[in-house]
């Protein structure tokens, strides 16, 4: 993997409707959005982005409420925390850079913005990757003890504002490590100038806050259109790429592919991928094989 870490990269701002977006962008060719996870950044690709960069286009964003992007104040149903919202800020920001059509990298969260991006805009979107993710209605409908036990966290950050947000604000990096030591690791696991980042963002309150509202939307009003989706029998429009980390959760509770291809009218490819939940980190030359493989096509 290239080692410049994001170095050949321009990092900016660009305005969208509802506030500014930081993100990093470089290459030549198509355009690839990359979507990060939680409690992330951007910053999560920097084992993958630099190598895309030399067939692609690529641009990886904070989403509103984590990194250094905009982050709304709470609200009593979290709609500024929509998917639909997080998704139109991708679809301005990717006009913002003259792209009508692209294709998407994503993980975690941002997997879930994309799966909204491709289903509100269809037309935009040539290409489709999500990582260690099923639908999220999926997820809520499926659960059961051992979902609630493994993802206790979706209920906890789904509590009303601000319980959830005063635990962590208390001991934000004791958090992060706990969080992420879900699946056991060194607390070295992270690139430094990654978990700098990582960091610096748990430590603002403001990104605690966007996060919960992320996940209160997902409970919410995010169900809401999952459901008004899947009734009126709209589904993902463009090949779509699932990978999963094999020591990871998602392949132990579900069949990825399966679910996957209920939800997509065209064709649903993947696999497991020797990591646990940080795909792109823990198993950056297996991710760029798949991407450059589906991305190429």
């Amino acid at each position: 993997m290239d080692s410049d870490f994001f170095d050949s990269f321009d990092l900016t701002r660009v305005a969208v409707d509802d506030g500014e977006l930081r993100l990093r962008y470089a290459g030549e060719g198509p355009p690839l959005l990359l979507l990060h996870g939680n409690p992330q950044t951007h910053l999560m690709w920097h084992s993958v982005a630099p190598t895309l960069a030399q067939r692609f286009t690529v641009y990886c964003p904070d989403l509103r409420g984590y990194g250094e992007s905009f982050k709304p104040p709470a609200t009593a149903d979290s709609t500024p925390y929509s998917k639909r919202n997080m998704a139109r800020d991708m679809v301005q920001l990717m006009a913002h850079f003259g792209h009508t059509e692209f294709a998407i990298g994503s993980h975690d969260r941002g997997a879930r913005v994309a799966h909204r991006l491709a289903l509100d805009y269809p037309a935009r979107v040539k290409h489709l990757a999500v990582l260690d993710i099923i639908p999220t209605i999926e997820h809520f409908e499926r659960a059961d003890m051992s979902f609630s036990m493994g993802y206790y966290h979706w209920f906890w950050f789904a509590q009303p504002h601000p319980f959830p947000e005063s635990v962590i604000n208390a001991a934000p990096q004791e958090w992060f490590f706990a969080h992420c030591a879900r699946e056991p690791k060194h607390r070295d696991f992270f690139h430094p100038r990654a978990l700098q980042d990582y960091l610096a963002a748990v430590e603002n309150p403001d990104m605690i806050r966007g996060m919960c509202e992320d996940y209160r939307a997902a409970s919410g009003i995010d169900l809401e259109y999952d459901r008004a989706n899947r009734d009126a029998g709209e589904k993902i429009r463009c090949p779509l790429l699932v990978l999963w980390g094999a020591k990871g959760r998602i392949g132990e509770w579900y069949e990825p592919l399966e679910v996957w291809r209920d939800y997509c009218t065209e064709p649903v490819i993947g696999g497991p991928v020797d990591s646990g939940h940080y795909l792109a980190e823990e198993a950056p030359g297996e991710v760029l094989s798949w991407f450059l493989e589906f991305f190429g096509d």
